[in-house]
């Protein structure tokens, strides 16, 4: 692989990676103009990030087997056109429950991208080299939270908020086109890998199966939601509690995102001297403690906009060390099987984000108190399947190693 190959396949990859986060980022400072044209609250509206996270868990489990059983290519084109459809049709909604409804639908389409690239990544890079990669990765992504919010302001307060959704629409043609003439087909079609459901359960449990992959993708999925749960309420925090307007908003939530893309290089560098085991478990001890801090601080009416700035930046800094190593440690014991690893620990991530971003909706509180509880008990309960999931792995290797002793 050449220097350029090289750099033109992990630029596709991070856009294909970041299609999800930039179809969540960039509709954020139209909440309150969506609220108002559908006649509905900004809590609604919320219930519609959350169907997206929704659509996305489905769609990464239907995608899974697909990428295994055609190649990684044809699947990722009919994911791409469905999203490019879907977005359109956001332009003619009346109500709040069809924007939910086609929200539903449009991340049908795009974690086709997010699977795809994942499994690409298995696929098209040494396995010891795909956390460097995954890191790599985190630098088009985080243009997303950079990017997405400004560029949504602008055109919402250009144009109205519908077209934001056109706006996604086009992205995503311009990508499929990458993919169409910079991406390779990363994987030969295999008809042995039957779509039929009990077969395609099966080959989910055995993925579950092994103690790496429950670990760190539970693990890595339950820090990662307590970014949903600030994307979620955002706009509330921000826009309702503090009154910034949306390039203001636009701006601190491209700044927030400079610990998580920040720290996403330094795994990089750090890597050089920690492994990846190391880095997750230091990282999760400081997210919590970040977390109960921000707890303590907000039920005692002691945070302000700077110190909720603060903390979030803090715990989002953790997560630049944490999301990368897990995903990388996950899919490691995988190679005939990396789409379906890949659509399940998706799954389990955008399952657990819609579960914690749908608490901000229900909850009618207008203080910071329901952010920092979702951040704080997702970050400890990621410690907790951590430490307990460790042991299994441990307990594994152990076994593995007396067997070969055994056969010699």
């Amino acid at each position: 692989m050449t220097k350029k190959e090289y750099f033109f396949r992990i630029l596709v990859l991070g856009f294909l990676t970041a299609l999800v986060p930039f179809s969540i980022d960039m509709y954020l400072p139209g909440f309150g103009d969506i609220a108002k044209d559908l006649h509905t609250t900004t809590n609604e509206v919320s219930f519609s990030l959350s169907s997206f996270f929704i659509g996305v868990a489905f769609g990464q489990l239907l995608y899974g087997p697909l990428l295994d059983r055609f190649g990684r290519k044809k699947p990722l084109y009919i994911g791409l056109i469905l999203y490019i459809l879907s977005s359109i049709g956001c332009l003619a909604v009346a109500s709040v429950n069809g924007l939910i409804i086609l929200r539903v639908v449009e991340a049908v389409g795009g974690c086709a991208a997010s699977v795809a690239a994942v499994a690409m990544v298995r696929d098209l890079f040494p396995v010891e080299d795909n956390a460097k990669v995954f890191s790599l990765l985190m630098l088009v992504v985080g243009a997303s939270p950079m990017l997405a919010p400004y560029v949504g302001g602008q055109v919402a307060n250009a144009f109205g908020w519908q077209w934001i959704f056109v706006t996604l629409a086009f992205i995503a043609f311009l990508i499929l086109i990458a993919v169409v003439f910079k991406l390779p087909e990363s994987y030969q079609p295999d008809k042995s890998i039957s779509l039929k459901p009990l077969p395609i359960i099966s080959n989910f449990i055995l993925v579950l199966k092994e103690p790496q992959f429950y670990t760190y993708s539970f693990a890595g999925s339950l820090a990662f939601s307590g970014l949903f749960a600030y994307v979620a309420g955002a706009p509330l925090v921000f826009m309702d509690i503090y009154h910034l307007g949306k390039t203001q908003f636009g701006e601190i939530f491209a700044a927030l995102s400079v610990a998580f893309i920040g720290c996403s290089q330094l795994n990089t560098l750090a890597m050089h001297r920690y492994k990846s085991e190391q880095l997750i478990k230091a990282a999760l001890f400081i997210q919590v403690a970040t977390g109960v801090l921000f707890v303590t601080f907000a039920v005692n009416g002691w945070v302000g906009l700077s110190t909720t700035i603060a903390f979030v930046a803090l715990f989002l800094c953790c997560l630049g060390f944490i999301s990368s190593n897990a995903s990388a440690l996950a899919i490691a014991p995988f190679a005939k099987n990396a789409g379906s690893a890949s659509s399940l620990m998706g799954a389990v991530q955008l399952g657990l984000g819609a579960l914690t971003s749908s608490g901000i909706g229900w909850f009618k509180s207008y203080t910071t108190i329901p952010l920092a509880a979702l951040m704080a008990g997702t970050s400890f309960l990621a410690l907790i399947v951590l430490l307990v999931g460790s042991r299994y792995i441990r307990n594994k290797v152990e076994v593995s190693a007396d067997a070969a002793v055994m056969t010699h």
